[in-house]
């Protein structure tokens, strides 16, 4: 298996462990779903494998949306994922144990291409449109069995179509049949304030993948009920193409689940390299000190002040060195 193979099949191994436990949570009430698919994917005779990790959320009984990271697999020349948010429409069916729904939405996409001037490789940045046709099964006990079309049109890349299936669990269930309409709104703040200490790998989206050791320290802070704010220091090793030292700010998206146990997290913000070194290959550097960082955790809490988290960041750089840094770590509430 390829250096950025197994970096996919880990973050897969990872969304599984997370859906696995959540079956052994105690259930409560209400309308959040996360699910992880997998199957083929075509594209111009080519054929690959897609995966996806979705968040979603009901509006309505007749309506939704999700957010999703997904990964398109290798096809020649790009090795592509991102981020979509997808506003769909819905129909249940059988006592709302079926239901069927289309959704479409914006895709962020990071990819990884042959480098048109020199080089080994690029990472190039762009947008496109996920459209999405979804049957989804709801059995009793919070289980979900899901087959997914997705069609990507990319602006400035290879259109995609997946055929993708899996399992979706219900984070809040109604205790009916069938999906839930609306989340119960919070009254107070996800988080108070966090300090994490945490561990893992930095990845360079290159090639070869080439990978180090990472470490960081988080501070976390809610700003208002569903919304927090985060500063970090990430340390991204050395060994690979790039080194970066860098301090960063993310505004996230934050969602509760099980009393408060369990917490899911999109965040974004900029990333200030401190430190920034580039030896291999042709010494060549960087262009800029300030990249974008994209992200999602989780993080799960015992007793009033302890928790552990788990981060996926993707550094987003103009200069070809996109980095995921992967960690875990345990953290405290104050």
């Amino acid at each position: 298996m390829s250096a950025n193979r197994y970096r996919k099949h880990r973050i897969a191994s990872l969304s599984a462990l997370l859906l696995g436990a959540l079956a052994g949570l105690s259930p409560r009430a209400h309308a959040q779903e996360f699910s992880l698919l997998a199957g083929p994917l075509f594209s111009a005779g080519t054929n690959t494998y897609s995966w996806s990790a979705t968040y979603r959320e009901g509006v309505g009984r007749f309506a939704a949306w999700s957010f999703s990271w997904v990964n398109e697999g290798h096809l020649p020349d790009h090795h592509r994922d991102g981020q979509a948010l997808q506003a769909w429409g819905r129909l249940p069916l059988w006592n709302d144990r079926l239901e069927l729904s289309a959704g479409a939405g914006p895709y962020r996409y990071f990819d990884t291409t042959a480098a048109s001037a020199g080089g080994d490789y690029s990472n190039t940045h762009g947008w496109g449109i996920l459209g999405s046709l979804r049957a989804a099964y709801y059995f009793d006990r919070r289980w979900i069995a899901q087959v997914q079309l997705n069609y990507v049109h990319a602006f400035g890349g290879p259109n995609t179509t997946a055929l993708i299936m899996g399992v979706g669990y219900q984070l809040e269930a109604s205790g009916e049949p069938g999906p839930s309409q609306r989340p119960v709104p919070r009254t107070s703040n996800v988080t108070n304030n966090e300090l994490t200490v945490m561990f893992g790998k930095t990845i360079l989206n290159s090639n070869d993948s080439e990978s180090t050791n990472a470490g960081s320290l988080e501070y976390r802070r809610g700003l208002w009920r569903y919304v927090d704010v985060s500063a970090s220091y990430i340390h991204e090793g050395g060994h690979i193409q790039s080194r970066r030292d860098g301090v960063a700010a993310q505004l996230w998206a934050t969602r509760a689940f099980f009393e408060d146990s369990l917490t899911l997290s999109a965040g974004v913000g900029p990333y200030v390299a401190i430190t920034q070194t580039d030896n291999l290959p042709r010494d060549r550097t960087g262009d800029g000190r300030v990249s974008a960082l994209f992200a999602v955790s989780a993080s799960y809490r015992f007793g009033s002040r302890w928790l552990a988290r788990v981060t996926w960041n993707r550094v987003v750089t103009r200069y070809n060195r996109d980095t995921d840094v992967i960690e875990g770590g345990i953290g405290v509430r104050f």
